[in-house]
Parts: structure tokens; C-alpha cells; sequence
């Protein structure tokens, strides 16, 4: 195994988003407005609880770009090959992932995995298993909290670094994508990913197979549309359970992997096809 040392990505730079300035200089204004007109405070004071309004919309939007780049899509020319991205969410589980494994090896599909640091921490030998059958393995945060969204700075920038140090060393190579739990994010997330050398994947359709007990509408979510460039979401980890017992992603695989071969479509890894994704310059 490579020293994940050798394979950590660098800082990139970070540039705030238009929404982000635009805040920025509302906060500015309006502390310079109190100070020049204190009985101006009702105007102000309505001004930035519409802004915060509007900052938490965007960061309850996991397909937004209001507070920075989110790849949603495969680029054109991944499109043009016909080639969709399968992603799987909160593992690794070691009862699932492996099962989930040899399905996708059945078919020649590559597919994404976005993990848990504490569960690739337990589960080591799965998070390597899932890099040398050819998938990549990225960040989905060190503990998967609930309240990830309110996360001060500090805090923000462990649960990536953290997450990135365990899957590096589980797998040799440092993770390049970072998707938020459950996909809310702050304003403060882009800036930390750009201190971690990561860029924010969210997706096209989800098949909610978290809270679905039912294979059917969980497939019939992901297939509704399903065309080139699509980026699809499921979950080897925290999955509802089927009427068998089994997490329902196990019964809807397979039917998914048809459709996709029906429609003539490849699944391949996130990561090389979207890194010829340019980040657009705020405007």
C-alpha cells in the first residue's frame, strides 16, 4: 500500500460565492449603519434575518451552487460516452458492502463509495476491499452528525480531516470528493474543503432507499429519466430493510444494473470522470 502522505491532495484555492459576498457586505453595512443611524436597527435588523433566510435555503439545498461549486452531473464528455455514476452512501457496512461488491463485479461496474471515517476506521479491511475491486472510496465526514450544518470552523475541518486521514490510510489514497451528510451544508464548508484539497459531489436523482422499504419506488426514483451524465444515490450503510430482512439496496441493485445495461449506459467512478469539471469562477 502507497504512503497515504504521498497521495494527500493540496489546498486549493478558495474564492466566496456571490451569495456568500453579498452577505459579507450586508453584515458590514448594517453594523455601519447602527453606528451612524441607531434608529435605523428595525430596517437592519429585517434585512439580515433575510439574508440568514436565504444563506440556510441555499445550504438546504443539496444541488445548489449559492454557496459554492457542487457537481450535480458527469461533465460533457462523460456524457457523450454514456456513462452514469453510481454512488453509495454511510458505509462501509461489512454485512452489505461486500455483497454490494461482488453485485457491481458482476457486471463490470464501477461504482463510487462515500464513507464514514469511523467506519472505515472498523472496518478497514472492507474500505480496502472496496479500492482494489477498482471503486473509489471519498469523504462523506468523520462522524456523519446530525447537526453537521451548525458546525463551527474547528469542528467543520476535523470531521473532514479526520475522515481523510482514515480512509487514506485504509486505502492509500487520500479522497478527492466530499459529500455533506444527508447534503445540507454552511457557509462555512466551502472554505474548509478548500483548505482539504476537496471539491463537493452531490447528485442527480436518490432513490431514498434510507427511509423506502419498498424496491420497487426505490428503483423506479432512480430510473424515472435516467439518462448519460446522471449521478445516483443509494446507501450501503443506514439503509431501510425489505420485507426479507435485507437492506433494500440488496434487491434493488440488480434491477438498477439491468436498466442501466438495457439503456446501453456505463457506470464508472465519480472522481476521474468529473475531475475534467472546470470550477466555475463566482460571479
Amino acid at each position: 500500500m502507497s504512503d497515504p502522505g504521498r497521495v494527500r491532495p493540496c489546498a486549493r484555492a478558495w474564492r466566496p460565492s456571490a451569495l456568500v459576498r453579498v452577505s459579507v457586505g450586508l453584515h458590514a453595512g448594517g453594523v455601519a449603519a447602527l453606528a451612524l443611524a441607531p434608529r435605523t436597527w428595525p430596517l437592519v435588523v429585517g434585512v439580515l434575518v433575510a439574508d440568514h433566510l436565504t444563506v440556510v435555503s441555499a445550504g438546504l439545498w443539496p444541488r445548489g451552487t449559492l454557496l459554492g461549486p457542487t457537481l450535480v452531473r458527469l461533465p460533457p464528455a462523460a456524457r457523450a460516452r454514456r456513462e452514469i455514476a453510481l454512488t453509495f452512501d454511510d458505509g462501509p457496512d461489512p454485512a452489505t458492502t461486500p455483497r454490494v461488491l461482488d453485485m457491481l463485479d458482476a457486471r463490470g461496474a464501477r461504482s463510487t463509495f462515500f464513507c464514514v471515517g469511523r467506519r472505515v476506521e472498523a472496518h478497514r479491511d472492507v474500505a480496502a476491499e472496496i479500492a482494489r475491486r477498482g471503486h473509489r472510496v471519498e469523504n462523506h465526514s468523520h462522524r456523519h452528525r446530525a447537526a453537521f450544518w451548525f458546525l463551527p470552523p474547528a469542528m467543520l475541518r476535523d470531521e473532514i480531516e479526520r475522515a481523510q486521514e482514515a480512509i487514506a490510510m485504509a486505502t492509500g489514497r487520500a479522497p478527492r470528493l466530499f459529500r455533506a451528510p444527508a447534503g445540507i451544508r454552511s457557509p462555512l464548508l466551502e472554505p474548509a474543503l478548500a483548505r482539504a484539497g476537496l471539491d463537493l459531489a452531490a447528485w442527480t436523482r436518490r432513490g431514498f432507499d434510507t427511509v423506502s422499504r419498498d424496491a420497487s419506488r426505490v428503483l423506479a426514483r432512480l430510473v424515472r429519466g435516467l439518462a448519460p451524465g446522471d449521478i445516483l444515490l443509494l446507501h450501503d450503510g443506514s439503509g431501510a430493510r425489505g420485507a426479507s430482512g435485507d437492506p433494500v439496496l440488496l434487491e434493488v441493485l440488480p434491477r438498477l444494473l439491468d436498466a442501466v445495461e438495457a439503456a446501453s449506459l456505463a457506470p464508472v467512478p465519480l472522481e476521474p470522470a468529473a475531475s475534467t469539471v472546470r470550477r466555475p469562477s463566482p460571479v
